[in-house]
Protein backbone atom coordinates (compact mmCIF):
# COMPACT_ATOMS: atom_id res chain seq x y z
CA UNK A 1 0.00 0.00 0.00
CA UNK A 2 3.03 2.42 0.57
CA UNK A 3 4.09 1.66 -2.28
CA UNK A 4 0.65 2.37 -3.98
CA UNK A 5 0.73 5.58 -2.10
CA UNK A 6 3.64 6.47 -3.14
CA UNK A 7 3.19 6.53 -6.76
CA UNK A 8 0.02 8.33 -6.66
CA UNK A 9 1.39 11.12 -4.83
CA UNK A 10 3.82 11.97 -7.78
CA UNK A 11 1.74 11.08 -10.32
CA UNK A 12 -0.70 13.73 -9.32
CA UNK A 13 1.63 16.49 -8.17
CA UNK A 14 2.91 16.48 -11.78
CA UNK A 15 1.33 19.01 -13.99
CA UNK A 16 2.25 17.29 -17.11
CA UNK A 17 -0.72 14.51 -15.61
CA UNK A 18 -3.00 16.63 -15.84
CA UNK A 19 -2.50 17.97 -19.19
CA UNK A 20 -2.07 14.53 -21.05
CA UNK A 21 -5.18 13.32 -19.52
CA UNK A 22 -7.69 16.72 -20.84
CA UNK A 23 -6.02 15.29 -23.94
CA UNK A 24 -6.76 12.04 -24.06
CA UNK A 25 -10.44 13.16 -22.89
CA UNK A 26 -10.41 15.73 -25.27
CA UNK A 27 -8.95 14.14 -28.19
CA UNK A 28 -10.94 10.78 -27.92
CA UNK A 29 -14.43 12.55 -27.85
CA UNK A 30 -13.32 15.47 -29.98
CA UNK A 31 -12.28 13.22 -32.73
CA UNK A 32 -15.27 10.96 -32.23
CA UNK A 33 -17.71 13.77 -33.12
CA UNK A 34 -15.89 14.91 -35.75
CA UNK A 35 -16.49 11.05 -37.47
CA UNK A 36 -20.23 11.10 -36.05
CA UNK A 37 -20.70 14.74 -37.46
CA UNK A 38 -19.00 13.41 -41.25
CA UNK A 39 -21.20 10.67 -41.67
CA UNK A 40 -24.55 11.55 -44.00
CA UNK A 41 -27.06 8.93 -44.84
CA UNK A 42 -28.21 11.13 -47.87
CA UNK A 43 -25.31 10.20 -49.42
CA UNK A 44 -25.66 6.19 -49.41
CA UNK A 45 -27.06 4.49 -52.51
CA UNK A 46 -29.40 1.81 -50.65
CA UNK A 47 -28.93 0.90 -47.20
CA UNK A 48 -26.23 2.47 -45.72
CA UNK A 49 -24.26 0.13 -43.51
CA UNK A 50 -22.13 1.80 -41.04
CA UNK A 51 -20.59 0.67 -37.57
CA UNK A 52 -21.99 3.61 -35.83
CA UNK A 53 -20.78 2.69 -32.21
CA UNK A 54 -16.95 2.25 -33.98
CA UNK A 55 -16.97 5.50 -35.70
CA UNK A 56 -18.43 7.28 -32.10
CA UNK A 57 -15.08 6.03 -30.81
CA UNK A 58 -12.72 6.17 -33.36
CA UNK A 59 -11.18 9.02 -31.27
CA UNK A 60 -9.34 6.73 -29.05
CA UNK A 61 -6.90 6.26 -31.71
CA UNK A 62 -6.01 9.89 -30.44
CA UNK A 63 -6.45 9.25 -26.63
CA UNK A 64 -3.69 6.60 -26.82
CA UNK A 65 -1.09 9.22 -28.27
CA UNK A 66 -1.65 11.22 -25.14
CA UNK A 67 -1.92 7.97 -22.61
CA UNK A 68 1.46 6.44 -24.33
CA UNK A 69 3.18 9.56 -23.48
CA UNK A 70 1.69 9.56 -20.31
CA UNK A 71 2.72 6.03 -19.25
CA UNK A 72 6.82 6.80 -20.80
CA UNK A 73 6.77 9.86 -18.63
CA UNK A 74 5.57 8.07 -15.54
CA UNK A 75 8.51 5.55 -16.00
CA UNK A 76 11.14 6.20 -18.18
CA UNK A 77 10.68 10.31 -16.34
CA UNK A 78 12.67 9.31 -13.74
CA UNK A 79 15.31 8.26 -15.42
CA UNK A 80 15.79 11.54 -16.71
CA UNK A 81 15.24 13.51 -13.55
CA UNK A 82 17.40 10.72 -11.47
CA UNK A 83 14.92 10.39 -9.03
CA UNK A 84 14.95 6.95 -9.57
CA UNK A 85 17.88 6.32 -7.08
CA UNK A 86 16.18 7.97 -4.47
CA UNK A 87 13.05 5.97 -5.18
CA UNK A 88 15.17 2.46 -5.21
CA UNK A 89 16.51 3.55 -2.12
CA UNK A 90 13.67 4.37 -0.33
CA UNK A 91 11.73 1.25 -1.74
CA UNK A 92 14.29 -1.39 -1.90
CA UNK A 93 12.06 -3.90 -3.60
CA UNK A 94 12.26 -2.93 -6.80
CA UNK A 95 8.89 -5.31 -8.14
CA UNK A 96 6.90 -3.87 -5.53
CA UNK A 97 7.64 -0.19 -6.55
CA UNK A 98 7.07 -0.98 -9.82
CA UNK A 99 3.58 -2.96 -9.44
CA UNK A 100 2.84 0.06 -6.81
CA UNK A 101 3.55 2.27 -10.14
CA UNK A 102 0.99 0.22 -12.88
CA UNK A 103 -1.39 -0.08 -10.42
CA UNK A 104 -1.82 3.77 -9.89
CA UNK A 105 -1.22 4.34 -14.00
CA UNK A 106 -3.75 1.80 -15.10
CA UNK A 107 -6.02 3.14 -12.32
CA UNK A 108 -5.37 6.35 -14.05
CA UNK A 109 -6.09 5.94 -17.18
CA UNK A 110 -9.16 3.32 -16.62
CA UNK A 111 -11.01 6.29 -15.19
CA UNK A 112 -9.62 8.91 -18.18
CA UNK A 113 -10.57 6.26 -20.30
CA UNK A 114 -13.56 5.73 -19.06
CA UNK A 115 -14.83 9.54 -19.33
CA UNK A 116 -13.62 9.48 -22.78
CA UNK A 117 -15.33 6.79 -23.98
CA UNK A 118 -18.47 7.53 -22.31
CA UNK A 119 -18.43 11.41 -23.91
CA UNK A 120 -17.78 9.79 -27.31
CA UNK A 121 -20.77 7.74 -27.16
CA UNK A 122 -22.86 10.04 -25.53
CA UNK A 123 -21.79 12.86 -28.48
CA UNK A 124 -22.31 9.83 -31.17
CA UNK A 125 -25.93 9.81 -29.67
CA UNK A 126 -26.72 12.81 -30.15
CA UNK A 127 -25.05 13.40 -33.45
CA UNK A 128 -25.62 9.93 -35.51
CA UNK A 129 -29.81 9.79 -35.52
CA UNK A 130 -29.53 13.59 -37.04
CA UNK A 131 -27.40 12.35 -39.27
CA UNK A 132 -29.80 10.23 -40.81
CA UNK A 133 -28.85 6.92 -39.01
CA UNK A 134 -30.27 4.64 -36.69
CA UNK A 135 -29.81 5.47 -32.67
CA UNK A 136 -26.60 4.06 -31.01
CA UNK A 137 -28.21 1.26 -29.38
CA UNK A 138 -26.21 1.48 -26.47
CA UNK A 139 -27.98 -0.73 -23.98
CA UNK A 140 -27.09 -3.87 -26.44
CA UNK A 141 -24.39 -6.42 -26.09
CA UNK A 142 -22.14 -4.80 -28.63
CA UNK A 143 -22.17 -1.48 -27.80
CA UNK A 144 -21.39 -2.48 -24.32
CA UNK A 145 -18.62 -4.12 -25.30
CA UNK A 146 -17.47 -1.76 -27.63
CA UNK A 147 -17.31 0.29 -24.47
CA UNK A 148 -15.88 -1.72 -22.16
CA UNK A 149 -13.17 -2.59 -24.47
CA UNK A 150 -11.95 0.67 -26.00
CA UNK A 151 -11.61 1.44 -21.72
CA UNK A 152 -9.80 -1.66 -21.35
CA UNK A 153 -7.47 -1.05 -24.80
CA UNK A 154 -6.62 2.52 -23.42
CA UNK A 155 -5.41 0.83 -20.22
CA UNK A 156 -3.25 -2.02 -21.91
CA UNK A 157 -1.64 0.66 -24.39
CA UNK A 158 -0.54 2.10 -21.43
CA UNK A 159 1.11 -1.08 -19.83
CA UNK A 160 2.90 -1.64 -23.16
CA UNK A 161 4.13 2.18 -23.10
CA UNK A 162 5.28 2.09 -19.86
CA UNK A 163 6.89 -1.89 -20.61
CA UNK A 164 8.74 -0.16 -23.30
CA UNK A 165 9.58 2.62 -21.28
CA UNK A 166 11.16 0.35 -18.61
CA UNK A 167 13.64 -1.40 -21.36
CA UNK A 168 14.66 1.70 -23.47
CA UNK A 169 15.20 3.96 -20.14
CA UNK A 170 14.94 7.05 -21.77
CA UNK A 171 11.79 9.45 -22.64
CA UNK A 172 12.34 10.07 -26.22
CA UNK A 173 13.12 7.30 -27.71
CA UNK A 174 10.87 5.10 -25.58
CA UNK A 175 7.89 7.51 -27.38
CA UNK A 176 9.70 6.75 -30.33
CA UNK A 177 9.23 3.38 -29.95
CA UNK A 178 5.50 3.14 -29.00
CA UNK A 179 4.42 5.16 -31.30
CA UNK A 180 5.94 2.73 -34.16
CA UNK A 181 4.80 -0.19 -32.43
CA UNK A 182 1.15 0.96 -33.11
CA UNK A 183 1.27 2.69 -35.67
CA UNK A 184 4.05 1.65 -38.13
CA UNK A 185 2.28 -1.76 -38.45
CA UNK A 186 -0.83 -0.50 -40.37
CA UNK A 187 1.58 2.01 -42.28
CA UNK A 188 2.68 -1.39 -43.99
CA UNK A 189 -0.60 -3.46 -43.86
CA UNK A 190 -1.83 -0.49 -46.30
CA UNK A 191 1.41 -1.00 -47.91
CA UNK A 192 1.79 -4.64 -49.26
CA UNK A 193 -0.07 -5.99 -52.72
CA UNK A 194 -0.85 -9.40 -50.67
CA UNK A 195 -4.00 -9.75 -49.10
CA UNK A 196 -3.05 -12.50 -46.82
CA UNK A 197 -0.11 -10.66 -45.76
CA UNK A 198 -2.25 -7.43 -45.11
CA UNK A 199 -4.50 -9.82 -43.49
CA UNK A 200 -1.63 -10.98 -41.09
CA UNK A 201 -0.41 -7.99 -39.97
CA UNK A 202 -4.20 -6.51 -39.38
CA UNK A 203 -4.55 -9.18 -37.27
CA UNK A 204 -1.38 -9.65 -35.23
CA UNK A 205 -0.54 -5.94 -35.08
CA UNK A 206 -1.22 -4.55 -31.46
CA UNK A 207 -3.14 -2.02 -32.59
CA UNK A 208 -5.55 -2.78 -35.41
CA UNK A 209 -6.22 -6.23 -33.01
CA UNK A 210 -7.19 -4.19 -30.28
CA UNK A 211 -9.35 -1.93 -31.77
CA UNK A 212 -11.02 -4.83 -33.58
CA UNK A 213 -12.77 -4.96 -29.50
CA UNK A 214 -15.03 -1.62 -30.85
CA UNK A 215 -16.85 -3.45 -34.27
CA UNK A 216 -20.25 -3.89 -33.45
CA UNK A 217 -21.47 -4.78 -37.16
CA UNK A 218 -19.26 -6.48 -39.93
CA UNK A 219 -19.14 -4.12 -42.24
CA UNK A 220 -15.99 -5.80 -43.81
CA UNK A 221 -15.06 -9.14 -43.06
CA UNK A 222 -13.01 -8.78 -39.65
CA UNK A 223 -9.33 -9.77 -39.37
CA UNK A 224 -9.82 -10.95 -35.87
CA UNK A 225 -12.23 -11.61 -32.94
CA UNK A 226 -13.38 -8.64 -30.88
CA UNK A 227 -11.80 -10.32 -27.82
CA UNK A 228 -9.41 -12.04 -29.25
CA UNK A 229 -7.82 -8.80 -30.61
CA UNK A 230 -8.03 -7.39 -27.80
CA UNK A 231 -6.31 -10.76 -26.36
CA UNK A 232 -3.48 -10.28 -28.46
CA UNK A 233 -2.96 -6.86 -27.27
CA UNK A 234 -2.80 -7.63 -23.61
CA UNK A 235 0.17 -10.14 -24.99
CA UNK A 236 2.36 -7.60 -25.97
CA UNK A 237 1.39 -5.53 -23.21
CA UNK A 238 2.10 -8.54 -20.64
CA UNK A 239 5.62 -9.50 -22.71
CA UNK A 240 6.51 -5.76 -22.74
CA UNK A 241 6.14 -5.36 -18.84
CA UNK A 242 7.80 -8.59 -18.30
CA UNK A 243 10.98 -7.90 -19.81
CA UNK A 244 10.87 -4.71 -18.54
CA UNK A 245 10.31 -5.85 -15.09
CA UNK A 246 13.28 -7.78 -15.27
CA UNK A 247 15.76 -5.65 -17.03
CA UNK A 248 14.67 -3.19 -14.11
CA UNK A 249 15.64 -6.28 -11.91
CA UNK A 250 19.16 -6.95 -12.90
CA UNK A 251 20.41 -3.82 -14.06
CA UNK A 252 21.99 -0.81 -12.35
CA UNK A 253 19.76 2.16 -11.87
Amino acid sequence: MSAVLAEWTKLRTVASTYWLLAAAVVGTAGIGALMTVSLDARHCEGACVVDTVQRSLYGVRLGQVAVAVLAVLVVAGEWGTGTIRPSVAAMPRRALALLGKLAVLTATVLVAGAVSVGASLLVGAYVVPRRGFAALALGEEPARRAAAGSVLYLALIALLAAGIALIVRDTGAAIGAVLAVLFVVPLLASMVAGPKWAHRLHRWGPMDAGLAVQMTRHVTPPDIGPWAGLGVLALYAAGAVVIGLLLFELRDV
